[in-house]
């Protein structure tokens, strides 16, 4: 009970240095207190030796996701492989994710004019981002031309499948690294009387389990930044695309570097690390690594957007509902890897503020 007080006394003056109230976070970190507690129990650690660790540091240097890092580094991080950490977070996390946001797992698009009838409406910003993505990628809506058969590259739990489905009346054939997902995303699909056209499935992107030319449109709604060889990720994506198709990459990048630079700034390294550390995403790319990628694939009508304004509200959304108090309930039994990522999400507004991170579509056509 004593090293708990003298953890909790630490998160009371972590939480004023991250400018956040101090009675939300602290309703927060006592739901996970117990959690630290039952699980360094078990896992036969020594929450006084961390404590001791933490009491060494200078208060002052330390922000919120490398000091949860620590926490948990002993319990996860040892042995883990970045495809297991990646289902095992999606796995852990997804029933929270559905439960306070609903089937899609993805940034929503916020029009930036302030009288905009979505800037409140997170659900319909979400519809948005996948509509101007269509949109953007000059994806057919006549009869005659619309896609048939689309397939879902880091599909969730199948909300953008199953909307791509009823929306062109086409065949999705939907991939996760996830058995959770894949399950809950079937049951789901069935619920709404889509299984004929919709079917989600554990797989890999970088190895996909689909013959070539097979889709006329390739989607990818922020799964490339979980992708460790982006040069392989986007060869199967043009690989499975269907002569004529297009391929829609909607994914998080670093900013692209200025004329001089050979890589980005220390600082801003070591954010996208801690970020990495809590979303198990490899090394980054910017977003004209991804054009450059593209081009060696002889794919033409290559473009991209920089759409990072528009879903600035995003994050701020998602952490008010993490500290809501039906968000901290969930929050804390839901397990350590996804309240470690809950943790991280402050990381990743501070990456927007600063032009670090790029919210990027990326597009193309696979000639005929």
């Amino acid at each position: 009970m004593h090293t708990w007080v003298q953890l909790r006394t630490i998160l009371v003056s972590l939480s004023s240095i991250c400018g956040t109230k101090t009675s939300k976070f602290m309703s927060l970190f006592n739901f996970m207190g117990i959690c630290v507690i039952f699980s360094m129990k078990n896992q036969g650690r020594n929450l006084a030796n961390i404590c001791q660790i933490w009491r060494k540091q200078t208060l002052l240097q330390l922000r919120l996701a490398p000091l949860v890092a620590v926490l948990f580094s002993a319990v996860h991080f040892g042995s883990s492989r970045l495809y297991e950490g990646i289902a095992n977070f999606y796995d852990e996390s997804s029933g929270l994710w559905e439960d306070m946001w609903g089937e899609h797992m993805h940034h929503g698009y916020y029009d930036t004019d302030s009288g905009s009838s979505n800037q409140n409406d997170h659900r319909l910003a979400q519809i948005t981002m996948i509509e101007n993505s269509l949109s953007f990628a000059q994806v057919p809506d006549s009869k005659e031309e619309r896609p048939t058969h689309v397939v879902d590259v880091g599909c969730g739990i199948g909300g953008s499948a199953r909307y791509l489905a009823r929306r062109y009346e086409a065949k999705v054939s939907a991939i996760t690294l996830s058995p959770v997902q894949a399950a809950r995303g079937n049951v789901i699909t069935a619920s709404q009387e889509l299984s004929n056209l919709v079917t989600l499935q554990v797989a890999n992107a970088l190895k996909q389990p689909f013959e070539d030319g097979s889709f006329d449109l390739v989607w990818s709604m922020e799964s490339g930044e979980h992708m460790p060889d982006k040069q392989q990720f986007v060869g199967e994506l043009a690989r499975v695309a269907a002569p004529g198709g297009r391929i829609i990459i909607v994914t998080w990048c670093h900013r692209d570097l200025e004329l001089g630079e050979t890589c980005l700034k220390p600082k801003e390294q070591a954010l996208l690390d801690k970020i990495c550390d809590a979303y198990y995403l490899p090394a980054w790319c910017s977003p004209s690594d991804y054009m450059e990628l593209l081009k060696t694939l002889e794919l033409k009508d290559i473009k991209y957007a920089d759409w990072s304004k528009n879903v600035t509200p995003f994050w701020p959304a998602v952490m008010a509902s993490a500290l809501s108090f039906r968000g901290l309930i969930k929050l804390a039994t839901s397990g350590w890897t996804t309240i470690r990522g809950a943790l991280a999400m402050r990381l990743m507004v501070q990456g927007y503020q600063m032009g670090l991170i790029k919210f990027a579509i990326i597009t193309a056509q696979k000639p005929l």
